[in-house]
């Protein structure tokens, strides 16, 4: 899993930390060292002869826990004050912003993202090889390409790949494999803001679900999925779909078929978007109709509904909010706040959503996600402890230190560290 590198042979170290490491444990004190790329041991005190040479950040007690994962990252989404002015910018200021935007979301403490679809085909992927290259600073990307969907079917024409039937998803497919994308995305669903294809209405025939999952697979990508009616949910799991986005509707029934398959799929109900236009569109100046605002009030409400019953039942929940409209900006990321202010979860609980998980949902659950030896070192020292506030992880200037693959990204300027001097420290 590439990222940005730090030196294979540097040394830091976080000393007096309070560690959430993201295995379940309650938070412990104590110390963190980071060899190159890897984490090297977690907890126990450093000895002055291991921190000889080494950058030490003195923790004084604040927190340090793992980076988050965003489940539905829009980096080229431009922060438009409409659906349609996502595809304004030409090709070249576009890949300055989707690079700026994975600037952003590296400087909030998300050092993992699941692209959701790119406004341009490639813009997702140069962005990603650009990172994995060093060229620019970002998180850990696994990148989409355009959304896929039938002639009537598109929430967005100018961003999407247009699909006929059922062979001609298998070649789109095909194609965007062979360009590099990491996993497609089918738009099976309609959405509240639109009046003539809403949030019920189902976009996608069977067959053209069976045979793109079916390709998809075959090339070694995943499916992603905006699915917020109850038969497209069904469809993700008749056919193999691995990502959920939004399932706002689900019925009994498809709620027991979410729960046999709890341990496949994965939910991402990027809940910001619908709640910031219900509550805060109109006082930032954009306009929201009567009718929107009746519908996606209902939604949102339903959708925190049915997403307390997948927790109760143990299905993945994943956090990402569809960021990059002119009401909910890039840099405004406070999922973790949603997850415990709408949904019942405990702070810790809406922590190990964005960490653990995340690194199981980036395929890496060995390596990413915890603060264990053995794993990357992609970590956050943050000014306060976000199990009592976690509001905390919604504000970049809480975060203190940011490290990505052993290498400080970030760091305060009263925490820049100097090295270790083991003579000094004997002699006090």
């Amino acid at each position: 899993m590439k990222a940005a590198n730090g030196s294979d042979d540097s040394v830091v170290a976080f000393v007096d930390v309070n560690i959430i490491d993201s295995t379940g444990k309650e938070p412990y004190h104590g110390d963190v060292l980071v060899k190159g790329k890897r984490i090297i041991s977690v907890g126990d005190k450093l000895s002055p002869e291991t921190l000889k040479g080494a950058r030490v950040f003195q923790g004084k007690g604040r927190t340090l826990m793992s980076g988050l994962c965003d489940a539905h990252s829009h980096m080229s989404f431009n922060n438009s004050e409409t659906m349609d002015g996502l595809t304004n910018l030409d090709i070249e200021e576009h890949t300055l912003f989707t690079a700026r935007s994975a600037h952003i979301f590296l400087d909030c403490g998300y050092t993992m993202c699941l692209g959701a679809a790119s406004v341009k085909q490639r813009l997702d992927m140069v962005v990603r090889d650009a990172i994995n290259q060093g060229q620019i600073p970002g998180p850990r990307y696994l990148a989409n390409g355009q959304e896929m969907a039938p002639p009537d079917g598109a929430l967005i024409p100018g961003i999407t790949k247009f699909v006929n039937d059922a062979d001609d998803i298998v070649k789109a497919v095909k194609v965007m494999a062979g360009e590099g994308v990491d996993a497609v995305k089918f738009s099976m669903s309609g959405d509240e803001i639109l009046d003539d294809l809403r949030a019920e209405d189902t976009t996608f025939p069977d067959d053209m679900v069976a045979a793109g999952s079916e390709a998809a697979h075959a090339c070694g990508i995943r499916v992603c999925s905006h699915a917020r009616s109850d038969e497209s949910v069904v469809q993700c799991l008749q056919y193999g779909v691995d990502i959920i986005y939004h399932a706002s509707f689900v019925s009994d029934s498809t709620m027991l078929a979410l729960e046999a398959q709890k341990d496949r799929v994965y939910v991402a109900p990027t809940l910001n978007f619908p709640y910031a236009t219900v509550h805060e569109a109109q006082a930032k100046g954009f306009p929201v109709t009567n009718s929107q605002q009746t519908a996606y009030t209902r939604e949102l409400d339903i959708a925190i509904a049915t997403m307390r019953e997948m927790k109760k039942r143990g299905i993945k929940i994943m956090p990402g909010g569809d960021y990059g409209f002119a009401w909910t900006p890039h840099g405004t990321y406070r999922d973790l706040e949603h997850f415990v202010k709408l949904l019942g979860y405990t702070p810790m609980e809406a922590i190990l959503s964005a960490t653990a998980l995340g690194g199981e949902i980036m395929l890496h659950p060995n390596e990413l996600g915890k603060v264990q030896p053995g794993y990357y070192a992609d970590l956050l020292l943050v000014n306060g402890n976000p199990l009592e506030d976690i509001s905390l992880l919604s504000k970049r200037e809480n975060l203190d230190v940011i490290m990505i693959n052993g290498k400080v990204h970030k760091e305060t300027i009263g925490d820049h560290p100097l090295q270790y001097e083991l003579e000094k420290s004997l002699a006090k």
